[in-house]
């Protein structure tokens, strides 16, 4: 696995990876703010065909917007991150399909949970997003478009937009082939 933008702390041991974002990162494309981000945080390997991903996420989620989950990555115009994202006091289970433009779907969590899982599954162009509280009973939470491309990046991904950073643990990180 390799990053697009290293955070300045990180370390995979076991089967877990820990990071702490760097403040003011983010992946966003122009819809409603008017700005272009790409410097969030992306620790990917490339994945050819159908896949599953999925992994548990424990973040301890600070300021606005702090974000933690999943991304499949086209480049910087294809893309889709999934996960948590901290939205007044609360975490939302969140997907943002940016084509050109970003979008964004959020589900409000009723208690701020501990850790989430977060699974995607790409079949073709279409991407599935779904998540857990418990690592076995799963919601679907968006079903998009992204690309026909054959090759695409997938990895876990962070950013902290407002804030100056915090930490996260990803664990359980897989990838299966369909």
């Amino acid at each position: 696995m390799e990053w697009y933008n290293k955070p300045s702390v990180w370390e995979v041991k076991d089967d877990a990876i820990a990071v702490t974002s760097n403040g003011k990162t983010d992946f966003w494309r122009e819809t409603h703010y008017g700005f272009i981000k790409d410097n969030g945080h992306f620790f990917y390997q490339q994945i050819s065909g159908d896949f599953i991903v999925e992994v548990k996420v424990n973040g301890d989620y600070q300021d606005l917007y702090d974000q933690a989950g999943l991304m499949v990555r086209l480049d910087e115009f294809n893309w889709l991150k999934c996960g948590i994202e901290f939205v007044n006091g609360v975490q939302q289970v969140s997907a943002v399909v940016t084509r050109n433009y970003s979008d964004w779907s959020v589900v409000p969590m009723p208690h701020n949970p501990s850790a989430i899982w977060v699974r995607v599954t790409r079949r073709n162009t279409t991407v599935e997003v779904e998540y857990s509280l418990n690592g076995t009973e799963y919601t679907m939470l968006r079903l998009a478009y992204l690309s026909p491309v054959e090759t695409v990046s997938v990895g876990v991904m962070c950013a902290s937009p407002e804030g100056k950073g915090f930490p996260i643990k990803f664990e359980k990180f897989q990838i299966r082939s369909l």
